[in-house]
């Protein structure tokens, strides 16, 4: 066999599940994710600002998403060679914006996070019409060497 040896694609992958509207689910989304990056070669690149976008998204979801009881949360995560995407799916139309907060507010700084964190976010429609699904996608962070 001749050539030059090329270096294998990088393994890729998504995963999907559902979660109830519940306070608990930001740290039940939060252990999926470490999973699920765990199981991919360079997963780990992603896991801390994942981990905490996540949070935030789901946190969002269950505190505004004003929907009828036993509604549920979707999250989605798709590793590509270059980016991870998240996605958080509730059944509330509205779409978020981002809050001007104080200095000493609790509240409010989750959208800012997701703004600053990661690569770019958005929002829309869920297909079938029903809902939104509020999606940001993250840079490998590069670790230095100790």
């Amino acid at each position: 066999m001749t050539g030059t040896l090329q270096r294998p694609p990088a393994v890729t992958g998504e995963h999907s599940c559902w979660l109830p509207r519940h306070r608990k689910s930001a740290g039940r989304a939060r252990r999926l994710l470490r999973d699920f990056l765990a199981g991919l070669d360079g997963g780990e690149q992603y896991a801390d600002t994942g981990e905490l976008l996540l949070s935030e998204l789901v946190a969002n979801a269950v505190e505004h998403a004003r929907v009828p009881p036993g509604r549920l949360i979707q999250v989605r995560f798709e590793l590509s060679p270059a980016v991870l995407r998240i996605e958080v799916h509730d059944a509330n139309a509205r779409h978020p914006k981002p809050c001007s907060v104080s200095e000493d507010g609790e509240d409010g700084r989750g959208l800012w996070l997701v703004q600053q964190l990661s690569a770019d976010w958005g929002c829309h429609p869920r297909p079938g019409g029903i809902g939104k699904a509020v999606w940001c996608l993250i840079s490998p962070t590069r670790r230095s060497a100790v």
